[in-house]
């Protein structure tokens, strides 16, 4: 599917939206209810790909999962004590998460098994987890010869009785062994050497505190230790909205110039991506967050630009926003430096070679430095409303590489531009993967023109 973006009469004007709940709590739920005793009921889940992909991998190992659409509830009754190593491959599809979350805990039964994904998967390189499981007493490689990626197979069990010592610059396999440690016997100890995207360290120990296992994160996640074996015991939970996915309508609404509001905010602190609400004021976005009513307001009119001339902002504790923040340092007068990056290199594609290509193409000045990225950016009009000349953004046809938050940056990027000058996105249904129905969504809810196109 196409996606033709362009800017619409109808966008904004206060409209509200509200966005799914979190991909990364739904499927820290969704295997944590499959490791406990009992029926777990997760409330306001993400019916996205990713999620489903981790349903589909829970009911091999023992897991049973029923949808209820209709009160967006999903039942998980738990295989628990009766957690087993699945007939077949572990398909995890395009979902790294899925992927680095579920292979540690699998690895702590007795026995071989194999994980494969699609296209996008099996391009991203899993050499630190293929390492650490090793480093535990697993018989871990990968099929493809001379490869660091997917396919690759185990054999376990893991145990605890070494000290696991390890990068940590991507946080997902770590969250992975803390979820394992859950099923060892003694203190599971992992030491990082360079720990970043640390908010979903944090979040996974929000989830093992309501399980009540004990753990425990340095303050500079150096060091994390988990208590076990615990005997997870199922409870009833409700997903908070997913911050990835508020980056979008907030910056369509500052690039379209219109207000908006979006809803039902999570105010938990367990998402590392709110800080993009502080990122875009100190752009001089104009946005306003009722902790209270749990709203965030755009407001018109913010003239975007980066304090002093040059903005300065790391990656590596929230990477995921990378798509978003590259969009919106176009629209903004100065330069930004983007440090800490090279995490945001191994997601769905490459995203800093990706994001360089793709903006460059639609008229950006952007740099690939290796281990920065500089966009110098230009606001569409100058401090007192008059147009500015250096702005040289422009419409065009883009590939997605069939990742989510390319095209849905890319999307929002459109709404500045006519129609006549629209952004077309390719194979832009990617963005089920992190938030189902986007287009639909955005349209209805916020009036946008994003429409499909051959």
């Amino acid at each position: 599917m196409n996606i033709k973006a362009f800017k619409s009469q109808n966008f904004g004007k206060g409209k509200s939206i509200r966005v799914p709940g979190s991909k990364s709590h739904t499927i820290r739920a969704l295997i944590l209810a499959a490791m406990s005793e009992g029926t777990t009921k997760i409330f306001n889940p993400l019916k996205s790909a990713d999620a489903l992909s981790t349903a589909a991998a829970i009911k091999k190992i023992g897991a049973e999962v029923t949808f209820n659409d209709e009160q967006n509830v999903w039942i998980v009754k738990g295989a628990g004590k009766n957690l087993h190593l699945p007939d077949t491959e572990i398909d995890v599809g395009n979902s790294g998460s899925l992927m680095y979350f579920l292979t540690p805990v699998l690895a702590t039964l007795k026995g071989r098994c194999e994980v494969t994904g699609d296209e996008s998967i099996q391009k991203r390189p899993v050499d630190h987890l293929i390492d650490a499981l090793n480093q535990l007493g697993a018989d871990a490689f990968c099929k493809k010869e001379n490869s660091v990626t997917p396919p690759y197979e185990f054999t376990g069990p893991i145990s605890n009785e070494n000290i696991l010592f390890t990068e940590g610059k991507l946080s997902q396999y770590i969250s992975g062994f803390m979820m394992a440690a859950t099923r060892m016997t003694g203190l599971t100890q992992i030491q990082l050497t360079n720990p970043q995207e640390t908010p979903y360290l944090s979040m996974t120990k929000y989830w093992l505190d309501k399980y009540g296992v004990q753990s425990s994160i340095s303050d500079d996640y150096k060091s994390i230790c988990v208590a076990g074996p615990v005997e997870l015991k199922a409870e009833d939970v409700t997903i908070p909205s997913d911050w990835e996915a508020v980056a979008f309508p907030l910056i369509a609404a500052l690039i379209a110039n219109e207000q908006i509001v979006i809803t039902d905010i999570d105010d938990s602190g367990t998402q590392g991506d709110e800080k993009i609400v502080e990122l875009l004021k100190d752009y001089g976005a104009d946005i306003e967050w009722n902790k209270k009513e749990k709203t965030i307001t755009v407001n018109k009119n913010s003239f975007l630009s980066a304090p002093d001339g040059t903005k300065k902002i790391s990656m590596a504790e929230y990477p995921d926003a990378i798509c978003a923040l590259c969009v919106i340092a176009c629209f903004a007068e100065g330069k930004t430096v983007f440090t800490d990056i090279d995490i945001c290199r191994k997601k769905e594609t490459d995203r800093i070679k990706v994001m360089t290509e793709l903006l460059s193409f639609l008229g950006a000045d952007i740099k690939d430095n290796g281990d920065t990225l500089v966009i110098n950016g230009h606001s569409p009009v100058q401090k007192d409303g008059s147009k500015n000349e250096a702005f040289a953004l422009h419409g065009g046809n883009v590939d997605s590489y069939l990742d989510h938050r390319v095209a849905m940056s890319l999307a929002c990027m459109g709404l500045y531009f006519t129609e006549e000058n629209a952004i077309v996105i390719k194979d832009a249904e990617c963005c089920n993967v992190s938030f189902p129905h986007f287009f639909d969504v955005m349209n209805e809810s916020l009036g946008c023109e994003f429409r499909e196109t051959t």
